[in-house]
């Protein structure tokens, strides 16, 4: 869950650059993911909350913890009035601090290409777990451009500026995801493929949101002026407006699940 390229560490710029995504895959990974009611969740990586927020009104569980390295995320996350019961502890997705066979269900959302070790994190995610519980993950799909602002990262590469990447892109790939919960051990394994869209009001609230990044942000504050004016005009012909002005983006995420054996 740590990288030493990307840290979060701006829960309100995180809810607008990338929450609102999250809330768009996840609700498709929740229908997809079909769990009972009343069951105790953990969310592995759950940063401002956003995730957690949306599975707490869709699946109404007996108790939700939350566990992430950051700690001005979870602080936002805390205020959230709809997570006031859920438990949050800074920690390590690869050392997770809870007992085994502690939860229902461990998600991991838009985490595991965070997580240097990604074995080591779904290990973990199945030691907590009780026996017949699932456990799950969505994540961007880093490897074939289905990363929400690709388009954004390769003008960037392209004018030979370095971009800031997780430790574990790979772990992105369905067929690794598979490996992966297989090689944990669990049982009934499916992968899925997610496609969202996102509608801004205009190339502005793309730009600004795309400013709030903690991987695009600071390196878009740091270019040239005319580095900066090439990459603007370049996006403005890759996201042509609609004629109401809005810009739509698409993005695609692959998810995963299994049960741990009983």
């Amino acid at each position: 869950m740590k990288t030493d390229q990307i840290h979060f560490h701006d829960g309100a710029a995180y809810e607008r650059y990338m929450g609102k995504w999250s809330q768009l895959a996840g609700k498709t990974f929740l229908d997809w993911l079909d769990p009972e009611l009343g069951q105790r969740w953990l969310d592995v990586g759950c940063g401002n909350g956003a995730f957690t927020e949306m599975l707490i009104g869709r699946c109404h569980p007996a108790s939700v913890r939350g566990v992430d390295p950051s700690e001005e995320q979870l602080a936002y996350a805390r205020m959230r009035p709809a997570l006031r019961t859920v438990q949050f502890r800074q920690g390590d997705a690869m050392v997770l601090p809870y007992p085994d066979s502690t939860f229902d269900v461990a998600v991991m959302p838009l985490v595991i290409f965070f997580v240097p070790d990604p074995a080591k994190g779904v290990a973990e995610m199945k030691r907590v777990v009780r026996p017949g519980g699932a456990v799950a993950a969505y994540a961007w799909d880093m490897m074939g451009g289905g990363f929400p602002y690709e388009a954004l990262l390769a003008e960037i590469r392209r004018l030979g500026i370095a971009v800031p990447a997780p430790p574990s892109p790979e772990a992105s790939r369905r067929d690794v995801m598979r490996d992966l919960w297989a090689g944990a051990g669990l049982d009934a394994i499916e992968t899925c493929e997610i496609e969202v869209c996102r509608t801004f009001s205009g190339f502005d609230d793309f730009w600004a949101t795309a400013f709030g990044a903690p991987s695009v942000g600071p390196t878009l504050a740091t270019m040239a002026a005319e580095d900066l004016a090439v990459l603007k005009a370049r996006m403005r012909t890759r996201l042509p407006a609609e004629v109401s002005g809005h810009i739509t983006c698409s993005a695609r995420a692959n998810a995963v699940k299994g049960r741990v054996p009983k």
